[in-house]
């Protein structure tokens, strides 16, 4: 069993800022857990993850890959998310790269076709669209839940973003939950990005049903 990251470094005034891991973090570690030796296998140059929040994810997944083995790069529009990703990177040994951007936008020149392990849990509440394009704009902790009409808003511009970053053996990983209507997104991928996908694992917590997607070539 790979060992979650130690967080402990992480205060109560930290999470009241930045988004504490919670179900859906849990899941995609194990999906990423489940994975692990196909991940391995890959032999990661380089490993992306949208909205690291805490760097949890990040520095699990630099477990699996190995600390010296690959590019660990982040982003995340709260500047308070970079710096505790950047925190727990050192805090667990690995040399996670954050940066405060939307989404990969500055990076897809640089990446285009470079990453072979992306990463996404996203802000999937169904919200109203003010409230997702308020959190968006203002970089706060509501940017990593409000997910505007069905949840969807920020997932699907990432969708048309994630073509151009995949390496020729990349995966992507995503998180989603049943509201944000999982078949039509494994249809799009497919379908306009010749991109196909499995469930890697699926679950229940309280009122929600969560899914880790795998998409590749």
């Amino acid at each position: 069993m790979i060992p979650t990251p130690d967080l402990s470094h992480l205060t109560k005034e930290d999470y009241k800022r930045v988004y504490e891991p919670a179900e859906d973090t849990f899941l995609l570690l194990d999906a990423l857990e489940a994975d692990a030796d196909a991940i391995r296998a890959l032999a990661p140059r380089v490993c992306l993850e949208i909205g690291s929040g805490t760097g949890i994810v990040s520095s699990f997944l630099g477990q699996i890959v190995g600390a010296s083995d690959a590019l660990f790069l982040c982003t995340d529009i709260n500047p308070l998310s970079t710096a505790c990703t950047a925190r727990t990177g050192s805090q667990n040994k690995i040399p996670i790269e954050p940066l405060v951007a939307s989404l990969a936008r500055p990076l897809t020149s640089r990446l285009r076709h470079a990453v072979d392990v992306l990463v996404f849990n996203p802000p999937y509440v169904p919200t109203y669209e003010v409230e997702v394009d308020a959190a968006q704009r203002n970089g706060g902790i509501s940017g990593s839940w409000a997910g505007g009409t069905d949840g969807m808003q920020v997932t699907d511009a990432f969708l048309r973003q994630v073509d151009g970053l995949l390496s020729p053996l990349g995966r992507f990983y995503l998180v989603a939950v049943k509201q944000n209507n999982v078949p039509k997104i494994k249809n799009l991928m497919s379908e306009v990005f010749a991109l196909q996908s499995e469930i890697v694992l699926q679950r229940r917590a309280g009122s929600e049903h969560l899914f880790v997607l795998r998409f590749a070539r």
